[in-house]
């Protein structure tokens, strides 16, 4: 029998029945802050699930849609009900096709829902105006006081192909103007539930552990990380935003007696920069039993700070196509080096981007991770290359037998704040297309940054500011395609320099993206009002 996060959720609900598996945000009226934590039980998560799934079963047959046929869902993602609708799709037999509030066109959302074969799509409240002309039947996500309780059979979650499709997610970025879909089978999910298992283990098992949100539910690491504290009749915490602030951080260890940080660096970072002038806080964070960071890399300035003052820091290195790969913290002399899983089967393959004009020195050999056909999570076949493997495209230094640091991408994308993908290339080549006669030479940069920046230097002797509206409304088109965290739709996210001022490199005059966040670093702090 394969485990799915139904199995586990079953099992645990059983074994962990009265223990609290959520802990939800009370906020008071007038302040809009958190006035206490209403706490949610295994029990009462199984039986919501469940009524949820009878809701939907009767909702999706009077549709005349059969079970295991796709249902999308466009969800935040970030609150207790949006759990309940995605697992009550999922437990009443259906495969959730999970679509994010960071993707806001619906005519996209519309393509991604015919290439899935959808038969329905389930939308948060705050599209009700939008949604118009929708190929398939739509059903406004509920509350859990207006879902009714009804009598329906539930299929029985033991009995699964496990080549069958368990969910669709999407890429964190876009494609030739569009997301790719990452089909997720049960034999692909089972292995998730045994890597999350390693990387959620209690250090502590005399008492409960306590973690947060980490994302989105509609993207794979927040899936990842529930599936591992549901196994371990852990408690999650739900903030109020998933940027919460160093305040709620603290109210979240006093009173929710919250144990284990898991974050995107860009806002651990902000934790860890308040605790340099705050010993409380710094006393705090040094108690946790685990930090846990994970979408992109955190400064060496921070990481190496923090295993100084004693913060137990670990980097969870994954993807959606994957889910968790690498993670740190083995190493005895150096915590931050990472080394895969256990129970895959990767290669790390010589590349030729660690030669030449490399932004790394010629001297270290990059290598490329690939995950073998033969490793139990990889990707659909859809996704791999055509060797049958799924190469990463991601960068790794040995430092050591079997221990790596990762040394960024060996191509254009960019990982933005919330470890979402950006394809600068494409923004790139579509200015360039379109504003061809205004622009001499342009670069898309912004790694950790909410969005894109583009620097321009311009071809012709115009106002600035003239210009930079020009490009905006050429791309408008192209930008009105793509998700929230790769379009630039403001002229504040432009810069124009004079020609020649952007970083080259030394021989072909390419301009070097990293040399150019670096340079003008101060200058985009500004924009996003962190100087």
């Amino acid at each position: 029998m394969y485990s799915s996060h139904l199995t586990v959720l079953e099992s645990s609900a059983s074994a962990h029945a009265t223990s609290s598996v959520f802990q939800i945000p009370q906020l008071e009226a007038s302040s809009n802050r958190v006035a206490s934590w209403r706490s949610i039980t295994y029990q009462e998560f199984h039986r919501h699930v469940e009524v949820y799934a009878r809701h939907w079963t009767r909702v999706l047959r009077s549709d005349g849609i059969p079970i295991k046929s796709v249902v999308g869902l466009w969800l935040s993602g970030f609150t207790y009900t949006d759990v309940l609708h995605i697992y009550g799709i999922s437990r009443a037999g259906y495969i959730p096709q999970l679509f994010s509030l960071r993707l806001p066109n619906p005519e996209v959302v519309y393509e991604l829902l015919n290439r899935a074969g959808a038969k329905a799509l389930v939308y948060d409240a705050s599209f009700e105006t939008i949604l118009s002309a929708c190929p398939v039947p739509v059903h406004r996500a509920l509350y859990t006081e207006d879902i009714p309780v009804v009598e329906e059979s539930l299929p029985d979650i033991s009995r699964i192909n496990a080549d069958e499709t368990a969910f669709i997610f999407h890429t964190s970025g876009s494609t030739s103007g569009s997301p790719k879909l990452v089909h997720c089978s049960y034999r692909w999910l089972d292995v998730v539930v045994q890597k999350s298992y390693s990387i959620s283990m209690p250090r502590d098992f005399s008492r409960q552990d306590v973690t947060v949100f980490m994302g989105s539910m509609c993207h794979i690491a927040q899936n990842f990380m529930l599936i591992g504290t549901l196994q371990h009749g852990s408690c999650v915490v739900q903030p109020t935003v998933i940027a919460f602030p160093t305040e709620e951080l603290i109210d979240m260890i006093l009173r929710c007696r919250l144990n284990r940080l898991n974050q995107f660096p860009t806002f651990l970072a902000g934790h860890l920069r308040k605790s340099r002038e705050d010993p409380k806080l710094l006393s705090l964070l040094s108690n946790l039993d685990d930090v846990l960071y994970s979408g992109l890399p955190l400064s060496r300035e921070e990481e190496q700070w923090a295993f100084k003052n004693g913060i137990k820091l670990r980097n969870l290195f994954g993807s959606t196509e994957v889910g968790g790969m690498l993670l740190s913290g083995s190493h005895e002399r150096n915590p931050a080096l990472l080394r895969p899983l256990e129970g895959v089967s990767y290669a790390f393959v010589p590349t030729a981007s660690s030669q030449g004009e490399s932004a790394y020195q010629s001297t270290t050999t990059l290598y490329e991770l690939v995950i073998l056909a033969e490793s139990p999570d990889c990707p659909d076949p859809s996704l791999r290359h055509a060797d049958g493997n799924f190469h990463t495209g991601d960068l790794f230094q040995e430092v050591t037998p079997g221990f790596y640091l990762s040394r960024g991408r060996d191509d254009d994308w960019i990982k933005s704040e919330n470890s979402l993908r950006c394809d600068t290339k494409a923004i790139e080549d579509n200015v360039r297309t379109t504003c061809g006669s205004l622009i001499a030479e342009c670069i898309v940069v912004g790694s950790g940054r909410p969005s894109p920046v583009m620097f321009i230097e311009p071809a012709v002797d115009m106002d600035h500011d003239k210009l930079k509206k020009d490009i905006i409304r050429k791309t408008r088109q192209f930008h009105s395609r793509r998700y929230l965290h790769e379009r630039i739709t403001s002229t504040d996210m432009i810069v124009v320099v004079p020609r020649l001022t952007l970083p080259r490199t030394a021989t072909k005059g390419n301009i070097r993206r990293k040399a150019v966040e670096d340079a003008f670093k101060t200058q985009i702090d500004k924009i996003f009002g962190c100087a």
